[in-house]
């Protein structure tokens, strides 16, 4: 951490003069280090918590690090997740296409809670627990594929992906052959690197497709969440067709790809970090608990959770004025010594309460039960069926996320054992 008599910003960055342009974000991480944020949102975070940024779109906007600010904001009515305000801090700049802008995350106060009772009994502790045989045939089959294929493998491609996507298809009643298409065009949208007419038309395939799952649905209902509002929302009006496969869009891309994610993120730090593994293997009974500390040591998704003031807050002492954008920074809040002890250091034995990795108050992650158990499933069989699991390249050598989407972690992930 920077001295507080330090003349130099983050990363040794000058100060911004009054009146001047303020410093970038998001920040470069520090070489060598992919677990860890930036190095200068420790010094904001000390320093300066409700820190002015230039985000990419050119927009400024507040960056809030610390934990109990973080939780304020997202508990507070008056910070809008309304993306449609046109001061809305955005990471890209137009025309990149705003794919949540007008769907149910993005709205506010009862509307949004309406959707969100509409999903509330498929995504409840209970109904996760029910699916953990489930889930944990879906992972020993795949795991069963690469023991025959044999190593080494992108544990992403094999396993990370493959699972939580397998889930959550079985979960809307979306065909599993339909898998791949929907993470291939979700990847799209998610690279940073894609152009607007190429994100266009990959959340229009997954619409078109979507669209059709739900006329097959109409026709012949099953078991599932989509067949299960098409009888309970859109035949007494609630909802029309289109509604029905956003709303599947949005699980399908929320529920495979950040789940996917962890689950690589989380296998190399435990590779990198052979004591904590260890542990793991000599009580099992710890993986529950394991899995809240990865969560909240590698949270996923580090920069989303935009908000715009619709009123002056004064939050620690800060008044954020209405009109002001708001960018919460979860990884550093999850890092707050405050509230953590020791919060950099990666400790299976931890009782973690309080994290942010799937956000807080009313916008706060419906899937988080079933992103737990998948979680704690995945990581007990793979080192349990795989006592000989490792790196099939350098660490150094592993690809990582980085993007202005935010999401945090290990983008491939070759292994063998």
């Amino acid at each position: 951490m920077t001295d507080s008599t330090d003349p130099t910003g983050p990363q040794g960055e000058p100060d911004p003069a009054p009146g001047a342009e303020p410093p970038a974000f998001p920040q470069e991480k520090a070489p060598g280090c992919p677990f860890d944020p930036p190095p200068g949102y420790r010094r904001l975070q000390a320093e300066d918590p409700f820190a002015p940024a230039t985000l990419p779109s050119g927009q400024r906007a507040r960056v809030v690090t610390r934990h109990r600010d973080v939780r304020a904001v997202l508990d507070d009515p008056r910070f809008s997740a309304d993306s449609s305000h046109p001061d809305f801090p955005r990471m890209f700049p137009r025309p990149v296409p705003q794919v949540l802008k007008g769907t149910f995350p993005r709205l506010d106060g009862a509307e949004h809670l309406r959707y969100r009772r509409m999903l509330a009994r498929d995504f409840t502790g209970r109904r996760a627990e029910e699916l953990r045989s489930r889930i944990e045939q879906i992972v020993d089959g795949r795991l069963e594929l690469m023991e025959a294929g044999g190593g080494p493998v992108d544990l992403m491609e094999a396993l990370a992906y493959p699972v939580p996507s397998t889930v959550v298809c079985e979960l809307l009643g979306v065909p599993a052959e339909d898998s791949p298409l929907f993470e291939s065009r979700t990847r799209v949208l998610i690279n940073g690197r894609s152009g607007p007419e190429e994100m266009m038309r990959a959340k229009d395939d997954i619409l078109d497709h979507l669209e059709g799952v739900v006329a097959a649905k109409e026709k012949q209902p099953g078991d599932d969440l989509i067949s299960r509002l098409l009888v309970e929302q859109v035949a007494p009006g609630l909802l029309d067709r289109a509604e029905v496969a956003i709303i599947a869009w949005l699980l399908l891309a929320a529920g495979h790809h950040t789940t996917a994610t962890m689950i690589g993120t989380g296998t190399m730090l435990l590779l990198e970090n052979p004591g904590q593994l260890a542990a793991l293997r000599a009580d099992p009974a710890l993986i529950p608990g394991a899995v809240d500390e990865l969560l909240r040591h590698q949270t996923a998704m580090q920069i989303g959770m935009n908000r715009i003031a619709t009123a002056d807050v004064t939050l620690g002492g800060e008044t954020i004025h209405a009109g002001e954008g708001v960018v919460c920074q979860l990884a550093t809040a999850n890092r707050d010594a405050d509230v953590f002890a020791d919060p950099d250091r990666f400790d299976v034995t931890r009782t973690v309460r309080g994290h942010l990795a799937f956000g807080h108050g009313p916008h706060q992650c419906p899937g988080q039960s079933l992103a737990r158990v998948e979680l704690q499933v995945t990581l007990d069989r793979l080192f349990t069926r795989l006592p000989g699991l490792r790196l099939a390249v350098p660490a150094a050598d592993v690809p990582f996320w980085h993007h202005l989407f935010g999401i945090h972690g290990v983008k491939e992930l070759p292994v063998t054992w």
